[in-house]
């Protein structure tokens, strides 16, 4: 659009070039069937089912403000129905991910309404509260194996593909479109009339307010979508597993707390921030894994410094270092004197 000597645009060269890089890199990793081992895969896997689960935190809280220590209810909810589904509905697999995602946003409509009545400490408090209801609740369904857990049914397993390198193959393309399918789905949305309000509301909520902007109506729709998507990315990892537990469902430190270690260190507020993040933190635990409990205080450690040295993020460090911005969001105003694009 442009008026005059001016133009208003939202790309950029740098995002152009993003774009285009980005796609090459999904093609190569679709691919990766073809050329990677089997332990490359599962570890691919686990990197994009992070990357998801970071976008959709870094989404809640650096752009809804809803700040969630409990999101891990979400997940093993996910994973619990993708069995309960398969089990004793008979639901393929696949099937079942989307109808886990579609139960978890109806049970989110009455979790969200109950604790949209807390604010800032006690609303983070209140989400875990949730989660340990949820961990509780499944630990007592005995036809799920109660405390200890339940196994995958090999007839389901197989019915993913008829080999185990199609299976394997298979899940790892569900990880891979769950991270590519949740970045965008962001990015649309924060590039909608929904996104736009989002963002005023996290710039400055009172003059949100004032412009006519109903702030809990899109909080509401925000952590509603974030749920379901939880959901569906919760059913994958333990689709992945083939084994699942309430521990293990719902442990805050696996699906919770590394996750906001992931979007800390990346950069909170920002899309690229956990695809940083998310490169960064398995960089580091490839790297220490072998130093056992040492590594958490690395981890520890690493975001003490960031949080200290670079408030924004490793992103958001570089953001203003040299003005890049590969997603972008906002409308810029070029002229005869700004025509240089990042």
């Amino acid at each position: 659009m442009s008026a005059g000597p001016f133009k208003v645009t939202r790309s950029s060269r740098a995002a152009r070039i993003a774009a285009v890089a980005g796609l090459i890199v999904l093609l190569v990793l679709a691919a990766a069937p073809w050329w990677a081992g089997r332990a490359d895969m599962r570890l691919l896997s686990e990197v994009f089912l992070y990357l998801a689960l970071a976008s959709l935190w870094n989404l809640m809280a650096g752009y809804a403000g809803l700040v969630s220590v409990g999101q891990q209810a979400f997940v093993g909810f996910g994973g619990y129905l993708l069995f309960a589904l398969t089990i004793f509905a008979g639901l393929h697999p696949v099937v079942a991910l989307l109808a886990a995602g579609g139960l978890a946003a109806l049970v989110a409509v009455p979790v969200a309404a109950l604790l949209f009545r807390l604010r800032g400490a006690y609303f983070a408090i209140g989400t875990w509260v949730m989660a340990e209801v949820f961990r509780l609740v499944f630990a007592q369904v005995g036809a799920l194996g109660g405390g200890s857990g339940t196994s995958l049914p090999v007839g389901i397993v197989k019915s993913l593909a008829a080999s185990r390198s199609g299976r394997e193959a298979l899940s790892y393309w569900l990880a891979l479109g769950a991270a590519a399918g949740t970045i965008a789905a962001v990015y649309l949305f924060l590039r909608s009339r929904k996104g736009l309000a989002l963002t005023a509301i996290r710039d400055n909520e009172l003059a949100a307010r004032s412009l006519g902007i109903d702030i809990w109506r899109t909080k509401f729709i925000v952590y509603v979508v974030t749920a379901a998507l939880t959901a569906i990315v919760g059913a994958l990892i333990f689709l992945q597993k083939l084994r699942i537990s309430p521990d293990a469902a719902f442990s805050v430190n696996d699906w919770t707390a590394f996750v906001i270690f992931i979007v800390v260190i990346g950069g909170i507020g920002t899309l690229e921030g956990p695809i940083i993040g998310t490169l960064v933190f398995f960089a580091l635990r490839e790297t220490l894994a072998d130093l056992g409990t040492t590594y958490l205080l690395v981890l520890g450690l690493v975001a003490i410094v960031v949080m200290l040295k670079a408030p924004k993020g490793i992103w958001g460090l570089i953001q203003i270092r040299f003005g890049l911005q590969l997603f972008p969001l906002g409308y810029r105003v070029l002229g005869n004197l700004a025509n240089k694009e990042n």
